[in-house]
């Protein structure tokens, strides 16, 4: 076995471990969400519940010695070091955390693994939803949705569409001679400056999101509406007035967006007028 810095210490609550903007994806196993944070680690507390165990916790199964070897092999594979790892390489593999995102979190093999010890059954269930949860099975999400709140699952059909007219947008840009991530940048700040005076930078500070945040999943209903009306309209000026490159592009999204703004506050201002 390859020597490993600081191997005793991947089972302690660690304060730098990345939650990735505490942003979760779940999936659903005997009704219970099991969540995936955004470096693809599943938190095996999750599993454990789902399964209706008291004991065998992810705590006591971290510190068996063929755990302990898996998660060095695990790491290996993750980083494509074959000699030394650091304590940083096994943390991303395999990692617990205190506060609301606290719990034992672990590559998806290792939490297979787990869910293995647990019981047969349940590795199997396990395997085969997260099969489907990594395959983007969309009847996964709507079965979650099924028992969500109204506001959730609206929420999460805007959201959705949204994407959906983004990747329209995109494919547009792309055939304008938009091609570069920061290219791409620039534009969506035109439609966030047409349509809400900041760039999307100010935005998140003021939603106290880190610079890697998505932005759209911190947006409620109403403005997702209004950022995918918006981007509808650019693809559609970009398209009838043959915009090229960035700089025409950023024009045409400021300007769509900026419409939609106005139309906005037209309405809100006329809707202020009747009220008095």
């Amino acid at each position: 076995m390859p020597k490993v810095r600081g191997q005793s210490s991947v089972l302690s609550p660690h304060k730098g471990v990345q939650m990735t903007d505490n942003k979760l994806d779940f999936f659903k196993v005997k009704g219970r969400k099991i969540a995936v944070d955004g470096k693809g680690r599943i938190r095996l507390d999750d599993i454990h519940k789902a399964g209706g165990f008291t004991r065998q916790t992810p705590y006591e199964w971290g510190r068996l010695a063929t755990t302990l070897s898996l998660i060095t092999f695990t790491a290996e594979k993750n980083t494509g070091k074959s000699r030394l790892l650091s304590k940083d390489d096994l943390l991303s593999v395999f990692c617990a955390r205190r506060g609301n995102l606290g719990g034992v979190w672990a590559h998806p093999n290792l939490a297979l693994a787990y869910a293995k010890y647990l019981s047969p059954s349940l590795h199997y269930e396990v395997n085969e939803v997260f099969l489907r949860y990594k395959a983007g099975d969309a009847t996964l999400a709507d079965e979650i949705l099924q028992h969500a709140p109204a506001k959730d699952n609206e929420w999460a059909g805007v959201r959705a569409l949204g994407r959906a007219k983004r990747i329209d947008l995109t494919a547009t840009l792309k055939e304008h001679d938009v091609t570069k991530p920061l290219e791409f940048a620039r534009v969506t700040n035109g439609t966030y400056k047409g349509l809400l005076g900041k760039t999307a930078k100010q935005l998140r500070a003021e939603k106290g999101l880190s610079k890697t945040a998505s932005l759209r999943d911190a947006m409620n209903t109403r403005d997702l509406v209004f950022v995918m009306a918006s981007e509808q309209l650019a693809k559609e000026r970009i398209e009838d007035e043959d915009s090229r490159g960035v700089h025409q592009c950023e024009i045409a999204a400021t300007k769509s967006a900026a419409s939609i703004r106005s139309a906005i506050e037209a309405d809100r201002a006329d809707r202020s007028k009747r009220l008095v």
